[in-house]
Parts: structure tokens; C-alpha cells; sequence
């Protein structure tokens, strides 16, 4: 566990503006002491590296709360996605220092040339990835349920979520295939359907395999089971039948 100090030390993010992403929801503490201050563990670092790399390709932060929320976000994806991104921001950059380094050279007497400036194939690719990070339609189901929800609410959902991946973890020594993980499977689709989003088998599926993706996601529902229960509920998942 890191304080809020040394976060911002190992980050270079400033204390307050790690404040002001707690007080918006977009990077809660793990955990706090007693006396109330931050705590936090390194499934949070993963997610301000996520947060970052969304700033530095200017995405708002209402926005990123919103893509790394989204129950279909992929982090391996969004990463290449990420990658091509500031590929094509650098390529730009160069551009552009090479056509400061053409007028310096010749005094400003030449031929006006502002394709350097052009960023539509930028622009472009990111719109397509910005539909894929959050537009789904379980996206824009849920954020309309969650809208008519207190953040009360909201937590007390997401702690029934919890409770259910504890009952996973408690059996976790048995069979992912078994009738009580099946029925745990059951009640998980059940629970997500009713709350948040419709949890077809497919989402379904795709959840499963995010849930053994590591990073936040992993950490979270290991933490309320126990070591391996994410995995293992992933497995149940897996072997429901179709």
C-alpha cells in the first residue's frame, strides 16, 4: 500500500489532483487508515497508468471514468488502441518540427504548406475506438440505470456484487462445472441483468474473460474470495452451458 504522497512522488501527479480524482470517482483508494487518509494498492497504479495515457490523448475525464467503467472495456485492446494513437500523435509532432525546421531555414519565404497541420486520420481512428471503449449498448444501459441511482445506492449494489464472487471464492475448491459453481453463474447473470445491464451469454462471456485478465478487475473480485477466485469464477463461466 502507497499514501497519497508517495503516489504522487513515484507519478508525478500532484496530491491534489489525485484529491480531485478520488472526489469524482475516477481513482478511489483501495483502502483508508483509520484516521481517513488514502491507501493505495497496485491495481489502483494500473488504473492511473490507464487514466494517464487517456490524458495525454486529451480525452476528458468524464470521459475516461466512463470507457474504463464500461462493463465491455478490453484493457489489451484499448493499450494497442492507445499505442497507435500517440504513434500518430508523434508522427505528427515530427511533421511539424520538420516544417518549423524548413521555415526557420529559409527565413519564412516559401510556399505556405499547413498539411503538417492536418489530423484527420487521427481524428478519425480515435472516434472509431471512443465508439468501441464506450458505446456499447450495455454501456448506455447501464449508465442510464445508474443515473436514476444515489451513490449509496450504487455502492450497495456493487457490494451485493461482491458477495456474490465471495460465494465463488468459498468454492473455489470445487468444480467450475459442478451445479453449485453453475449456480453461482446463475445468479452472477441474474444479478447483473436485474442491476446494471442486460447480461446476455455473450456479455457474459465476454465478462468471464475479463475477470481472469488481470489488473483492477482481477485484484478486486480476488479481494472479496479470495487468491484465485476471479480465475475461478472465469473457469465457471467458461463451462456454462450453452
Amino acid at each position: 500500500m502507497r499514501t497519497v504522497g508517495e503516489v504522487s512522488r513515484l507519478t508525478g501527479v500532484s496530491i491534489r489532483t489525485l484529491q480531485h480524482y478520488d472526489r469524482i470517482g475516477l481513482l478511489r483508494p483501495a483502502t483508508r487508515t483509520e484516521a481517513g487518509y488514502r491507501l493505495y494498492d497496485d491495481g489502483d497504479l494500473e488504473r492511473l497508468q490507464q487514466i494517464l495515457l487517456f490524458r495525454e490523448l486529451a480525452f476528458p475525464l468524464k470521459e475516461i471514468r466512463r470507457i474504463l467503467e464500461n462493463p465491455a472495456f478490453d484493457r489489451r485492446q484499448a493499450l494497442e488502441q492507445q499505442i497507435t494513437l500517440l504513434e500518430m500523435r508523434r508522427d505528427q509532432l515530427e511533421r511539424l518540427i520538420a516544417l518549423a525546421r524548413d521555415i526557420q531555414r529559409e527565413g519564412g519565404d516559401r510556399t505556405m504548406d499547413f498539411s503538417a497541420f492536418d489530423t484527420g486520420r487521427m481524428d478519425e481512428y480515435a472516434a472509431r475506438a471512443r465508439e468501441q471503449w464506450g458505446a456499447t449498448p450495455a454501456w448506455q444501459e447501464y449508465e442510464q440505470r445508474s443515473g436514476e441511482r444515489t451513490r449509496e445506492q450504487e455502492a450497495a449494489l456493487g457490494e451485493g456484487l461482491m458477495a456474490i464472487f465471495a460465494r465463488f471464492g468459498a468454492a473455489r475448491t470445487g468444480d467450475p462445472g459442478g451445479p453449485e459453481a453453475q449456480k453461482l453463474v446463475e445468479e452472477l447473470q441474474g444479478y447483473i441483468t436485474e442491476h446494471f445491464y442486460t447480461c446476455s451469454d455473450t456479455v457474459l462471456r465476454g465478462l468471464g474473460e475479463m475477470y481472469a485478465a488481470g489488473g483492477e478487475m482481477t485484484e478486486n473480485i480476488d479481494r472479496a474470495g479470495g487468491e484465485g477466485t476471479a480465475a475461478f469464477a472465469a473457469e465457471a463461466i467458461r463451462r456454462r452451458p450453452q
